[in-house]
């Protein structure tokens, strides 16, 4: 394969949604910041729901893992769900979200009763080498569309780098 046309992962976004309560976002976030390592934001509503949350108010707790940290993840992640993903479960730019039911069923986590019980969603964005230009401050580039990244393209990506199974 072409150096240019190799699929990469961006990053690994997971986020725990707690509809607004604020012991729930305070367990969450407490459980991600042990999970990654690292300090979780966060999320606040864009404008008001109708689950009754007003605009501007606390409704979640996200993370973002990069680099090895976000390939490590995604194999545990890929564990919890038996490396099943469904092909519904791909964008039309091959991004991937998996939904993880209850933390203990990834592997080597256990259950922490002052947590309680959390499921949490998987993002999982690719990228390929160029894809740079769309982050640029100057020019906001579009990737060119023979060089996007393809459902079918992610879904191999997955399927011989992870060994997943789409179903």
């Amino acid at each position: 394969m072409q150096p240019m046309r190799q699929i990469k992962i961006e990053k690994v976004t997971l986020n725990v949604g707690c509809g607004g309560v604020p012991e729930k976002i305070e367990k969450a976030k407490k459980f991600l910041e042990k999970l990654t390592g690292q300090k979780a934001v966060i999320t606040l509503s864009k404008r008001r729901s109708t689950f009754g949350v007003a605009k501007g108010k606390p409704i979640g707790v996200r993370v973002t893992l990069r680099g090895k940290a976000a390939a490590r993840f995604l194999k545990l992640a890929l564990a919890a769900v038996d490396k099943r993903v469904s092909s519904t479960q791909f964008d039309k730019e091959g991004n991937f979200s998996i939904g993880i039911k209850e933390y203990i069923d990834l592997p080597g986590v256990k259950y922490d009763h002052t947590i309680g019980m959390l499921g949490l969603d998987v993002v999982v964005t690719l990228e390929r080498p160029g894809f740079r230009i769309k982050r640029r401050r100057i020019q906001r580039k579009r990737i060119p569309v023979k060089h996007r990244i393809t459902r079918e393209e992610a879904m191999e990506w997955l399927k011989s780098t992870y060994k997943a199974k789409i179903v």
